[in-house]
């Protein structure tokens, strides 16, 4: 496969940045590079332009490193929303991607961040991970994202039963004033002197008179 040489006029991941010269296939020359603009073939007069595009250069990546500084403090004041699905036992089916991350900052703050940029380990758990960001050569920073499931929650079982057991309470604590009082008036009852309780003892009905009997009659009223 052929080769040729070509200058960079934009920046190209994986490849370098303007006024680079590079060598790469022919075929993505003629039929990539040359037609997106992203490259002119290494002649005489296109040396002359590499002034030109150094400046560019200089430019555009101190615009990049001023933007991704400013990022950098703004991210790590976010905590960044992942919703996954889950079994019953918690347990996330599959992992967290760089791809659902750039997703969500999108969504949620509207950060449009190459996903290239994100660089994370396995996330198989749910909770709060702290995920690296290198948003630029001289540029770091930490995203925090917690991750929840988006399962529906069950709905609860004991919540009515610890109402109900509340509700009672009151009853109980009744049942006890209650018994309290009985035992109260029983106590008191019991402190009360004999003599006294005779005393408070309603009076016995008096005994009617006998009924005076008639003075017996002489013999001389026999006679009459």
């Amino acid at each position: 496969m052929s080769k040729t040489e070509v200058i960079l006029t934009s920046n190209i991941v994986g490849l370098g940045g303007e006024s680079d010269q590079v060598r790469v296939a022919a075929g993505y020359a003629r039929n990539y590079l040359f037609p997106q603009g992203l490259a002119i073939p290494l002649t005489g007069a296109n040396k002359r332009r590499l002034e030109v595009l150094k400046q560019r250069r200089a430019e555009r990546e101190a615009h990049e490193f001023n933007t991704m500084s400013e990022l950098a403090k703004g991210v790590g004041k976010l905590i960044c929303l992942i919703k996954i699905k889950t079994g019953e036992d918690g347990k996330m089916f599959g992992t967290v991607t760089s791809g659902m991350i750039a997703d969500e900052l999108k969504h949620q703050f509207d950060i449009s961040l190459d996903k290239r940029k994100i660089h994370i380990d396995h996330i198989r758990t749910l909770g709060e991970h702290d995920v690296e960001l290198r948003l630029h050569s001289e540029v770091t920073a930490t995203l925090k994202i917690r991750v929840e499931s988006s399962n529906p929650l069950p709905p609860p079982t004991e919540a009515p039963a610890a109402e109900g057991r509340r509700e009672d309470r009151p009853d109980r604590r009744g049942r006890r004033e209650v018994y309290g009082e009985t035992a109260d008036k029983k106590a008191e009852g019991a402190e009360k002197n004999p003599r006294e309780e005779k005393a408070e003892r309603a009076p016995k009905a008096a005994k009617a008179p006998k009924a005076e009997k008639p003075a017996k009659t002489g013999k001389a009223d026999k006679a009459e």
